[in-house]
């Protein structure tokens, strides 16, 4: 696979999330974005819900949704999809991040971003080389197990892309990363889904040069 020229750099992406996701930017508009989500999930709220008690289940969404989008704009995110809309009943444990772009330099002067993918897969378990819209990209994955000693209070599944920016100078690259908790018990092929659905959602990917 190689890297299309294109006459300029790419100054953005588009995605489709899947149905019942909603998008939090986190440069701004984030707080606009956390009150839509949060109200229609409050109108959501089952029939018979105890009107006294949608004050305590707005304030609980909130923090829960804060604490989502600080550990999400830490680690470097631009922008958060979150599943809004339960499946068959069911809240998606899952969420994915795509990460400001960051620099990093070349493995030799006269090579290009393709070497530093192949680099990395080497060194990444469960790495393997992937294409998104005509662009050589590396995606890996792995369960990461519940550790408090390195801030990871809950198992989950985490597929990663990365993603370098066509003719960007000095060399970009682009993260996606996707989180899926996983309960004690639970069936694996439950979070196999989830992972295909992350797939499909970045097999949407198209950079964006307007």
């Amino acid at each position: 696979m190689s890297l299309v020229e294109h006459r300029r750099p790419a100054n953005g992406f588009n995605l489709v999330p899947p149905p019942g996701w909603d998008v939090i930017p986190l440069r701004t508009g984030t707080k606009e974005a956390m009150d839509r989500i949060i109200r229609k999930a409050v109108a959501q709220l089952p029939v018979g819900f105890p009107k006294d008690d949608i004050p305590k289940a707005r304030l609980k969404l909130t923090q829960e949704m804060k604490k989502v989008v600080r550990r999400a704009s830490v680690k470097g995110g631009m922008t958060l999809y979150l599943p809004t809309e339960r499946l068959h009943g069911l809240a998606l444990p899952a969420s994915f991040v795509a990460s400001e772009p960051i620099e990093i330099p070349r493995v030799r002067p006269d090579s290009g971003p393709e070497a530093v993918l192949a680099a990395l897969a080497s060194e990444i378990p469960g790495a393997e080389m992937r294409e998104l819209d005509n662009t050589a990209a590396l995606r890996s994955e792995r369960d990461v197990p519940a550790d408090a000693a390195q801030g990871v209070d809950v198992a989950h599944r985490r597929v990663e892309y990365f993603v370098p920016v066509p003719d960007s100078a000095p060399d970009k690259y682009l993260a996606f990363s996707f989180s899926a908790l996983i309960a004690p018990g639970s069936d694996p092929a439950f979070y196999d889904i989830l992972v295909e659905l992350f797939d499909a959602v970045m097999g949407t990917f198209r950079w964006s040069y307007a």
